[in-house]
Parts: structure tokens; C-alpha cells; sequence
């Protein structure tokens, strides 16, 4: 479903990605981990069209995107939870929702079934967004992304700020919208948590990618084990 092949991204006239190439096959859920500044995020905001200062190939269910607009990537079923999730505070959590189902045919459908998800979303319908937990928001903002119904979800950094209580409930459901069939790229720090949920991983360092197996393979590597579990 998304293929990158040496992509290479400048901020300015600094190179800060080099060479990239991944995969995320359909239905996959697929981790990128490593340590905060590693690019993760800029190579997300260069494949949803954030950032345009890239050479390389995105291919997206076939079709080159890199360089297009984030508006037109959204219709074409791209939906990206951003690491600050980016959620309008004082409007209440139905409205945040509703947001993200703009131009969804059938957003009554998509609702009901992120209420089935996060139920807490529902409980708290008309509660103002900045005033949830942060475990709240961070599934209000999966949630939005839901809307729109993607056929790829990337996810930066959904874990951050978060307890280990909320984060299990986070990753809980990311699990169970892999069993439903969703195609997930996620972005992690959290490495023990990412690897578990996940079929394939990929280490980024400095730009690159260093290391890539399934997460099985990973997670039982001395290296990975040593910089990233604690073992």
C-alpha cells in the first residue's frame, strides 16, 4: 500500500533523512522506531505532504504522491495522528470528530463505530476537548483521524506523555483495528510495546535506517535489546 524508496529529506540546506526505503503492505501494522530526533517524524510529514523538500519516490496504492498537497492525500485515504494530536480544545469532542469526517459519505457510521472503540469519547460527547486526560485526547485524536475512514492510518508518537495504564489502552486499540483489517504505520519510542503489537519493524538512527525484520526477529536482537529494552 506505501512504498518509499530513497527518500531524502532537507530541512533548509540541511539534509536530516538519507536514503530511505520502507514498505507497509496492506492490512500490515508496521512499526518505525527509534530515539526521539532519530527523523521519524519528518519522514511522516514528508510522506503526507507537510514537508516538500525531498527527492526519492512515495508510492501510494500505486500511485506517486511525494511533493502533492496533505488536502488531496486525505481524499485519497492517507490519515495521519500527529505526535502533538492537534485537537481544537475548546470545542467539545463531537465537534473535534466531526472535524475529521468532513467529506466522509456516511459519518454516522464512522462515529459510531470510534464510540464502540474509545466508548469514553461518547460518555464525554460534549465535553470541551482540552479538558480530557491525556489518555482522552490521545484517542480523541485517533479518533478524528478515524473519521474520514483511511485506508492508511500513520500514528506519530501515540504513546508520549502518556501512563503505562493509558498507553496499554491506546495500543489495545490499535490491536483491535488491526484485527478489523486496518493498514497502520506507527512511529514509537515505546520499542517493547510497538514491537508487540506489530508484524515488521524498522530501526531509524540519525536519519537512517539501520535495521528492519519482523518484530519477533527484533525484539529478541542483542542490539535492540541492549539500546532500546534495557536488557
Amino acid at each position: 500500500m506505501l512504498s518509499v524508496s530513497s527518500l531524502n529529506v532537507f530541512h533548509g540546506n540541511l539534509q536530516v533523512v538519507w536514503d530511505l526505503s520502507f514498505r507497509v503492505n496492506k492490512g500490515e501494522l508496521v512499526t518505525m522506531i527509534g530515539p526521539n530526533g532519530a527523523g521519524k517524524t519528518t519522514t511522516v510529514e514528508t510522506i503526507v505532504g507537510l514537508n516538500r523538500k525531498a527527492t526519492g519516490s512515495v508510492v501510494f496504492d500505486g500511485e506517486p504522491i511525494l511533493g502533492k498537497h496533505p488536502n488531496e492525500l486525505f481524499s485519497k485515504g492517507l490519515a495521519l495522528v500527529p505526535e502533538k494530536r492537534e485537537i481544537f480544545p475548546s470545542m467539545p469532542v463531537i465537534e473535534n470528530l466531526r472535524l475529521g469526517g468532513m467529506g466522509n459519505k456516511d459519518p454516522e457510521a464512522a462515529l459510531a463505530r470510534i464510540f464502540r472503540l474509545f466508548p469514553v469519547l461518547q460518555e464525554r460527547e460534549r465535553q470541551e476537548a482540552g479538558t480530557l486526560s491525556g489518555g482522552e485526547q490521545q484517542m480523541l485524536a485517533i479518533g478524528r483521524a478515524l473519521m474520514s475512514e483511511p485506508r492508511l492510518l500513520i500514528l506519530d508518537e501515540p504513546s508520549t506523555g502518556l501512563s503505562p495504564l493509558l498507553t496499554g489502552q491506546v495500543f489495545r486499540s490499535l490491536e483491535q483495528l488491526g484485527r478489523e483489517g486496518m493498514t497502520i504505520l506507527l512511529l514509537e519510542q515505546n520499542v517493547r510495546n510497538a514491537l508487540a503489537m506489530c508484524d515488521r519493524g524498522y530501526v531509524l538512527e540519525n536519519g537512517r535506517i539501520v535495521q528492519e525484520g519482523n518484530s519477533r526477529e527484533l525484539m529478541h536482537d542483542a542490539r535492540i535489546q541492549k539500546a532500546y529494552l534495557g536488557f
